[in-house]
């Protein structure tokens, strides 16, 4: 089993909720998050000031899926979070050692 975290724009949540629903993602977490990377934030005016925005405002989403769900999930967030401009987000894949279903106490692939 993998977690897939994606850090994407927030205008593309919808696009990608989507494109995961209809890869057969069943259930997902979403967080809004601020960071920077390479975008480096970006300057705003307010009354006239002029000041920078370190922190960019993005969204996290979380997925849980099989091995065999890993492709199809990796490439529905590349295709559908992508603008092809700096600040379209990462995605980060990490093994899971356990997953349990505490409703049930379903362990593994079954509390997915």
């Amino acid at each position: 089993m993998k977690k897939i975290e994606a850090i994407i724009r927030h205008f593309k949540l919808e696009e990608v909720k989507a494109a995961l629903t209809a890869a057969g993602v069943h259930g997902m977490t979403v967080t809004e998050v601020r960071g920077f990377g390479r975008q480096k934030g970006h300057k705003e005016h307010y009354r006239g000031a002029e000041y920078t925005v370190d922190f960019v405002p993005k969204v996290k989403v979380e997925v849980v899926a099989t091995d065999d769900q890993l492709k199809p999930v990796i490439d529905s967030i590349l295709t559908s979070a992508r603008t092809g401009q700096i600040g379209d987000g990462k995605i980060f894949v990490t093994d899971l050692q356990e997953t349990l279903r505490i409703r049930t106490g379903e362990a593994g692939e079954a509390a997915i």
